[in-house]
């Protein structure tokens, strides 16, 4: 199946300047997952079902720090789009509160790409 503008996706962007293993980068990214899905399950309850028959389609993009993760926070907001930022308990690797991941979507991939297209793979 070809993807399109308007199929549904989520993106999840880890903050590199953590240096997370990738177990916790794992950790961070489902939990972002599943705090947007149940969100968007409330407002958005069609989108998801489209998202998750589709495949439920998610990116994993890095982002070089705190600041730059909380511009895009922002920016996703006023997009409309469900957010989600992982403050991590601190158990392991970082502090407790520590900002790790931020999740967008889903949403209509057209829109998350607007706002996540310059970002690199993680």
């Amino acid at each position: 199946m070809v993807s399109t503008p308007d199929d549904p996706t989520m993106a999840l962007i880890v903050r590199h300047d953590l240096r997370l293993s990738s177990g916790k980068v794992a950790v961070q990214c489902a939990h972002a997952a599943v705090s947007c899905t149940l969100a968007a399950r409330k407002s958005h309850a069609r989108l998801v079902e489209r998202w998750r028959q589709g495949g439920a389609r998610k990116i994993c993009l890095k982002i070089e720090n705190l600041k730059e993760l909380q511009r895009l926070a922002g920016q996703a907001q006023a997009a409309g789009l469900v957010t989600h930022l992982v403050k991590d308990a601190g158990h392991t690797e970082v502090e407790p509160g520590t900002v790790t991941v931020l999740g967008i979507g889903p949403g209509p991939r057209r829109s998350i790409d607007a706002l996540v297209g310059d970002l690199k793979p993680y």
